[in-house]
């Protein structure tokens, strides 16, 4: 039985306890096979997350965007707040 929503899918666990995802799910969120991933538990939900590689992590792009002299003016000011 699976019954799909937008961003949801309904499955049974396999009579051994396993959770297969269907493959548009792992499509979706880049899961390949042999992948690790990080299964954690957040009150009563398993959150399902992908690892991803040293290389994934260098090959994309930064979050922030910020200049060496900015760094290092916000190091300075931090530092007065904090003693460092």
């Amino acid at each position: 039985m699976t019954i799909h929503t937008d961003n949801a899918i309904i499955v049974k666990i396999g009579s051994k306890g396993e959770i297969f995802p269907p493959k548009e799910i792992r499509k979706r969120l880049g899961f390949n096979p042999n992948q690790p991933i990080l299964l954690y538990i957040h009150h009563d939900q398993l959150i399902v997350r992908k690892l991803h590689s040293i290389e994934e992590i260098l090959n994309s792009p930064p979050k922030t965007k910020i200049s060496y002299h900015a760094w290092k003016q916000f190091k300075r000011e931090l530092g007065e707040d904090y003693e460092i």
